[in-house]
C-alpha cells in the first residue's frame, strides 16, 4: 500500500481504498473482490451474505441511542472499468491499481483508478468498522457486475433488504444530491462478410487514432469529446471515396459505457496513389485535429508502413459499413425539455470491430425517456438494417424517475447548507444509477444519491479529488446521524 495514500485525511476512507485497489476487480470477474468483502465482514464479525448472483450484504445493529431511526441501506458496486493508455503495461485481471497524488488529486498509473465505485465501496467499509460514528442500523449492500449490465441489481432478491432509505454512493460531484437517472440500453450490429484476395500492386498502412480522453458515456457525452470509431471512419471514408483505400481490418473501442480513445486499422491503395493518399490523409488529421482542439488536444493519428494482408473486405460491404457508420447518431440525440441541461437521450458508438469475415458495431444508448429511447433504436436498427446487418439488443435496464418530494432528499439538502454554507445541486443525471433497479425490487424505499468529486471516469485520465473526499465523509457522518425516527 502506497503510504502517500495511506496517509491522506480522512485515513479510514484512503487506507480502505488502497486495500480494495489491491484486489483485481474487473466486471464479470469480481470472484476476488466477493472473497475480499465476505472477509471483511466476517472479519467484523457482522453478519455477512452472499446471493445468488454474487451481491453481498453486511448488516450493521446501530449504535446507542439510534435504535429508533430508520434503518438505512449503503449501496455501491464492486467492479470498475479497466482501460489503460496505448504505451501502459498493465494486467488488470492480476494487478492491482498503482495510485499516486498529485497536489489535490489521486490518479493511477496509466489505468483507470476505479474511484468509480471504489470510494463508495470504501465509505461503507469505514463505517462498518467504526467504533465511534452514530449511526442507525445499517445495510450495507455491495452489488457485482454494475459497469458491463447491472446484472447484481438486475437479480436482487426483494426480500433481502429491510432498509427504509438507500443511500447509493455512486454521484461524481461533491456539491450535487441525484435524484434520477437515464436507462440504457445494448445495441449491437452484427454482419458476416467475404474476405478476397488483397490486389496486387498495393502499399499496406496502419492508421492509428489515440490520444484522445475518452470518458464516461453518459456523464461526459455532452461535452463533444472525439469518438475514435468516428474518426477512424472519416478517415477511410475519405480513402475509400478518393483513392479506392481497402480494409482489412479494423479494432476502435472497448466498453459500452467508455467513449472510445483509440482505434487501429489495416489498410491497402494502389501503390500509385500512395503520395497523394499520404498527404489527403495528413490534411485531414489536421482538419480534425483543428476542431478538437479545446475538447481534445493530444488527439494524433499516425500512420505507418505495414506488411500487406492476404485478404480485405469484399467492396460493397466495405461500402455499406463506411456509410453505414457515418450515419450513425454518436453523441447527445435530444436535451431535457423538463430539467435544464440535462441530456434526455444519446448514443455511444463504443466498439467497432471488423475482422475474419465479421463486423460488430456496439454501442450503448440512454434516455431518461424510455419512448425517446426506443425511437433513437430504432433509428440506429434502421440504419444497420439497410446494409444487412442483423440486430440484437439486451442489457435493458430503467431510469430512476426524480422524486422532488423524497423524505431523504430534504435530511440532505439541510444537512448540506448546515456544513457549507450553500445550497447543493439537487439534479437527475444522463449516466446509468443502480437506483432505478432497486426501485423495482423495494419501490417503497426513498433512495439518493450522492458521493465526491470524481473526474474522468471509465478513461486513464480518472481522478479524484482529496479535498472533496474530506467534505464528503463529513456530509456522510451528518447524514446518518439525522436518519428520521421509524414511522
Amino acid at each position: 500500500m502506497s503510504n502517500e495514500i495511506q496517509n491522506l485525511a480522512p485515513k479510514e476512507i484512503w487506507i480502505n481504498f488502497a486495500n480494495l485497489n489491491a484486489v483485481p476487480r474487473p466486471s464479470k470477474k469480481e470472484e476476488r473482490v466477493i472473497q475480499f468483502m465476505k472477509d471483511f465482514g466476517a472479519s467484523l464479525g457482522l453478519t455477512t451474505e452472499e446471493d445468488e448472483v454474487g451481491n453481498v450484504l453486511i448488516r450493521k445493529p446501530a449504535t446507542s441511542g439510534m435504535e429508533n431511526r430508520k434503518t438505512v441501506v449503503l449501496q455501491s458496486h464492486l467492479d470498475m472499468v479497466h482501460q489503460k493508455n496505448n504505451g501502459t503495461v498493465f494486467d488488470f485481471d492480476t494487478q492491482g491499481i498503482k495510485m499516486y497524488v498529485d497536489d489535490d488529486w489521486v490518479r493511477a498509473d496509466g489505468t483507470t483508478l476505479g474511484a468509480d465505485n471504489g470510494l463508495g465501496v470504501a465509505t461503507i467499509m469505514a463505517l462498518l468498522e467504526s467504533t465511534e460514528i452514530p449511526h442507525p442500523a445499517l445495510e450495507a449492500l455491495f452489488t457485482i457486475d454494475e459497469e458491463t449490465g447491472m446484472t447484481g441489481a438486475m437479480e436482487l432478491q426483494s426480500d433481502w433488504l429491510t432498509g427504509d432509505i438507500l443511500l447509493n454512493l455512486d454521484t461524481e460531484e461533491d456539491d450535487e444530491i441525484g435524484i434520477g437517472c437515464a436507462g440504457g440500453i445494448d445495441v449491437t450490429g452484427l454482419r458476416n462478410y467475404m474476405e478476397v484476395p488483397t490486389p496486387d500492386h498495393v502499399v499496406a498502412f496502419t492508421i492509428t487514432v489515440n490520444g484522445l480522453k475518452g470518458g464516461h458515456s453518459g456523464m461526459d457525452i455532452h461535452k463533444g469529446l472525439g469518438n475514435a470509431n468516428k474518426i477512424m471512419n472519416r478517415l477511410l471514408f475519405d480513402g475509400f471515396e478518393n483513392f479506392g483505400l481497402r480494409i482489412s481490418n479494423i479494432r476502435g473501442g472497448s466498453l459500452r459505457n467508455a467513449i472510445p480513445r483509440e482505434s487501429v486499422a489495416t489498410l491497402v491503395i494502389d501503390k500509385v496513389h500512395e503520395p497523394v493518399f499520404l498527404h489527403e490523409i495528413g490534411l485531414l488529421a489536421q482538419v480534425i485535429k483543428k476542431e478538437l482542439a479545446i475538447i481534445d488536444p493530444e488527439m494524433e493519428v499516425i500512420v505507418r508502413p505495414t506488411k500487406i494482408p492476404d485478404r480485405v473486405m469484399e467492396l460493397g460491404i466495405q461500402e455499406g459499413i463506411l456509410k453505414a457508420l457515418y450515419a450513425l447518431h454518436n453523441g447527445v440525440y435530444a436535451m431535457s425539455a423538463a430539467i435544464p441541461d440535462l441530456v434526455e437521450t444519446s448514443n455511444n458508438i463504443a466498439k467497432v470491430a471488423v475482422d475474419n469475415g465479421k463486423v460488430t458495431i456496439e454501442c450503448l444508448t440512454r434516455s431518461s425517456i424510455d419512448s425517446a429511447k426506443v425511437d433513437l433504436v430504432n433509428s440506429l436498427r434502421a440504419t444497420f438494417e439497410l446494409i444487412g446487418m442483423e440486430v440484437t439488443t439486451g442489457g435493458v435496464y430503467p431510469g430512476w424517475a426524480p422524486n422532488s418530494d423524497s423524505p431523504i432528499l430534504k435530511v440532505l439538502e439541510e444537512q448540506y447548507l448546515k456544513l457549507n454554507g450553500n445550497k447543493a445541486h439537487v439534479a437527475a443525471c444522463h449516466a446509468g444509477l443502480e437506483c432505478g433497479i432497486i426501485a423495482e425490487h423495494y419501490p417503497a424505499m426513498d433512495m439518493i444519491s450522492f458521493g465526491p468529486t470524481i473526474k474522468g471516469a471509465h478513461s486513464p485520465d480518472e481522478c479524484v479529488s482529496i479535498s472533496s473526499v474530506q467534505k464528503y465523509w463529513k456530509f456522510v457522518k451528518a447524514i446518518l446521524a439525522n436518519i428520521p425516527l421509524k414511522s
